[in-house]
C-alpha cells in the first residue's frame, strides 16, 4: 500500500499478515532464528573508553564537545580557503545551527570549484563530457529508461545540463571576456 494522507482503519493482526504475506514473522521464535545462538540480549556495561588517537595541529570539533572523540580520520585534513571555512563553522556555531551545515556546504563547494581550476592547471584537465555521463545517456537509451516509467527525477531533468555545463560555459564567457582586449592590443 502506497504511503498516503489517509490512515488505515487499523493495523492487520500477525496471523492476517502471515496468511496474506509469504514468510511474514518467520523470526519472531528465536529457536527458528539463523543468528540465535550467537545472538546476545545482554550487553554487559563497560566504562572503558578507546585509547585516545595521537593528533598534531588542529582538529574541527563540534563546540557541543568538551573533546575530540577516541578515533577520528586524518585522510582529508583541512586547507584553503574551505578548511578556512570549515574552521569557521566548527569553531563559531553549533551543530543545531543552519549556519554551520550552510558553512560547511559552502567549504565543500569551494574545495570542488578550487579542484577544478587546479585541474586546468594540470596537465590533464578534467573532461566533463565524459566524467559526468553524458555520452552514457547518449549511448545506453537514458531517455528510454526515464520517459513512461513514472520516475519522479524527471521534474528536474531539464535543469540537470545547466548544473552540469553552466560553471563551464561560464568559465569559457570570462576568460573570453579577459582576453579580448589583450588580443585587440596585439
Amino acid at each position: 500500500m502506497p504511503y498516503t494522507a489517509v490512515k488505515p482503519s487499523r493495523a492487520r493482526t500477525s496471523d492476517e499478515l502471515r496468511a496474506t504475506i509469504p514468510g511474514w514473522g518467520a523470526d519472531l521464535d528465536p529457536a527458528v532464528r539463523p543468528s540465535y545462538p550467537r545472538e546476545r540480549l545482554e550487553v554487559p556495561a563497560t566504562d572503558t573508553m578507546p585509547e585516545q588517537q595521537q593528533h598534531e595541529g588542529y582538529r574541527e570539533r563540534s563546540i557541543e564537545h568538551a573533546r575530540l572523540t577516541p578515533v577520528f580520520g586524518t585522510v582529508a585534513p583541512l586547507h584553503g580557503l574551505s578548511g578556512w571555512i570549515r574552521r569557521l563553522a566548527y569553531d563559531r556555531y553549533s551543530e543545531g545551527r543552519a549556519l554551520h551545515w550552510l558553512l560547511l556546504v559552502l567549504g565543500d563547494r569551494v574545495d570542488s570549484a578550487a579542484s577544478g581550476l587546479r585541474s586546468f592547471a594540470s596537465l590533464r584537465p578534467d573532461n566533463p563530457i565524459t566524467e559526468t555521463g553524458v555520452l552514457a545517456e547518449l549511448k545506453r537509451g537514458g531517455l528510454r529508461s526515464r520517459v513512461g516509467r513514472g520516475r519522479i527525477d524527471l521534474k528536474h531533468t531539464w535543469i540537470d545540463p545547466i548544473l552540469v555545463a553552466g560553471p563551464f560555459v561560464l568559465g569559457a564567457v570570462v576568460l573570453w571576456r579577459v582576453t579580448r582586449p589583450l588580443r585587440r592590443r596585439r
